[in-house]
């Protein structure tokens, strides 16, 4: 086996999905995509899935990535199959110790934990079976070693400020694919700060960096007077019960019945 001296030199999957919308706990999966590249410019395996919802597809959610209630109907497979397919994809690369990434992952890997409730009454962390995701979050690694930049930190303007080639934005394996390319841009940059960490201390530290910048995002709504509320929860957002706070066999109270 080729031994990589810098985690961002060796073997990485990346994850996207294309969905109904923006709601994670409601909103479904339309179209999910895993790449797989051993190595910097080795040839990626590309692994991609169609779902039909179920349920139409907003215009809003048509516009961005181009997926009509008509083509999931003619080509898409029932969510319990596609679900079931991709939870046990991610928890080949989880057994296999291959670090998972995912563009501001607490959307795609939320969404696709309630789809899993949704769909086969079993979460994420059920399907794993065991097995634990390293996940790797290029917005969080970005605003982290360059805290201080202005602008907009899409995956398109990531792509643009790293000089990683986005083909075919708004597309499940394009955007996957992207999002892998510029992880190992931003570890090659930020060598001194990122490389030399495992990625099982690269996502603990993640963790910490997301709720220290959900914390600082929340704080500028405030003093704007806005009453949108930040979830501070990285890679996978907790279910919440009624009250708002974390669902557990411990915490029960009348909003969650």
């Amino acid at each position: 086996m080729v031994q990589h001296r810098y985690w961002y030199e060796g073997p990485l999957a990346s994850f996207d999905t294309e969905t109904t919308g923006v709601d994670v706990e409601t909103d479904r999966v339309v179209s999910a995509a895993l790449v797989v590249q051993p190595a910097p410019g080795a040839t990626a395996e590309r692994r991609t899935w169609l779902a039909d919802p179920g349920v139409a597809i907003p215009e809003g959610a048509r516009a961005v990535h181009g997926i009509t209630d008509e083509h999931v109907r003619a080509h898409g497979r029932p969510p319990y199959v596609v679900l079931g397919e991709i939870a046990r994809a991610l928890a080949e690369q989880a057994r296999s110790g291959v670090p998972l990434v995912v563009m501001n992952a607490p959307y795609d890997l939320t969404l696709l934990d309630r789809e899993l409730r949704r769909h086969r009454q079993r979460s994420l962390a059920d399907l794993l079976d065991g097995a634990e995701l390293l996940v790797v979050d290029p917005r969080v690694l970005d605003k982290y070693a360059d805290r201080y930049r202005k602008g907009r930190r899409t995956l398109t303007d990531l792509c643009a400020h790293y000089g990683v080639l986005l083909r075919g934005a708004h597309d499940a394996a394009a955007d996957a694919t992207a999002a892998l390319d510029l992880v190992r841009a931003l570890g090659a940059r930020y060598h001194a700060t990122l490389g030399g960490l495992s990625p099982a201390e690269l996502h603990h530290r993640q963790t910490g960096w997301h709720a220290a910048q959900a914390r600082g995002l929340q704080d500028w709504f405030e003093r704007a007077g806005t009453p949108e509320r930040v979830d501070r929860s990285w890679p996978l957002r907790p279910l919440r019960c009624g009250c708002g706070r974390p669902l557990t066999a411990e915490h029960h109270c009348e909003a969650a019945a």
